[in-house]
Order: structure tokens, then C-alpha cells, then sequence
């Protein structure tokens, strides 16, 4: 027989990973197609609303609560930390918004002039998911690796 909070734990993690992909390809889709053509300013204007429903499909994927109730305290750090994530992707579409609005006006800004905050702030994101995706997979291995008798947290010490 199948635990069903097992399981509706499992569906919850299926469909935050499924929002997050879903969001991070569509920022990363956003984020490409004006560096791609930096001198068509107008492109700005149509990416930005693509670059922001990714950035809030990838917070809303982050924001669903995927850790189990017997989580160790290292992880549920770590999973917040997927959090701020989402949320530096959030900071840099309103970035996106506010220097277009600020910029847009003046017929020699380029691309990079609007995108410069956007991209610094896309940058950290994804540094922070990344480093954050590959601590949990860590984690969650030595936690499994880990002998039953030794309680979650203790590092062996007095």
C-alpha cells in the first residue's frame, strides 16, 4: 500500500520542477532574442512581458513547498534558497520594465543600456539555482548514505 502523503508530496515536486522548467526556458528564451539583434530596440517592448510570465512561472515554481516534513534543516535552507532565486529573476524583470520605460525614449540606446540590470540580476539567479540544485542533489544523497542511529543534523560531535 502507498503512503498518500508520499505521494501528494511527489506531485507537488513534479509539478514545481515542471513550472520552474517551464519558467527558466521561457526567461532564457526572453533574455536571448534582443541580444541576438541588439539594434532593433523595438523587440524590447515584446520580450520583456515573455521574460516576466517566465520569471513568475519559475517563482511560483519555487514558492510550492516540495520538502517533506522530516527534512534536515540544511535543506530546507537549501530549498529556500531556490527561493531567492526566483526572486533575483523577479528584481530583473522589473528592471527590464523600469529602464525601458526610463531609456526607451532616447533613440540611441542600444539594448545593452536597457538590459545591463537585467542581466546582472538574471546572472545571479541562475548562479543561485545552480549552486543551490547541486548542494540539494548532494545533500540529499549523503543524507540517504547516512546510518540510521546517527540523528539528522549532528555532526558527530559532543
Amino acid at each position: 500500500m502507498t503512503n498518500p502523503v508520499n505521494e501528494a508530496l511527489a506531485r507537488r515536486r513534479r509539478l514545481a520542477e515542471l513550472l520552474a522548467t517551464i519558467g527558466m526556458i521561457t526567461v532564457g528564451v526572453g533574455m536571448l532574442l534582443p541580444l541576438l539583434n541588439m539594434l532593433n530596440t523595438g523587440i524590447l517592448y515584446t520580450c520583456r512581458w515573455v521574460f516576466a510570465a517566465g520569471a513568475l512561472l519559475f517563482w511560483i515554481g519555487r514558492c510550492i513547498p516540495v520538502g517533506a516534513p522530516d527534512e534536515s534543516v540544511r535543506l530546507r535552507r537549501l530549498r529556500r534558497m531556490e527561493f531567492w532565486s526566483g526572486a533575483c529573476f523577479g528584481v530583473a524583470a522589473f528592471f527590464w520594465f523600469y529602464n525601458l520605460s526610463k531609456y526607451g525614449n532616447i533613440h540611441t540606446t542600444g539594448a545593452l543600456m536597457v538590459l545591463r540590470d537585467t542581466i546582472l540580476f538574471s546572472l545571479a539567479g541562475a548562479v543561485l539555482q545552480l549552486i543551490s540544485a547541486w548542494m540539494i542533489y548532494f545533500r540529499q544523497k549523503k543524507e540517504a548514505n547516512a546510518p540510521a542511529t546517527q540523528p539528522r543534523g549532528n555532526k558527530g560531535g559532543k
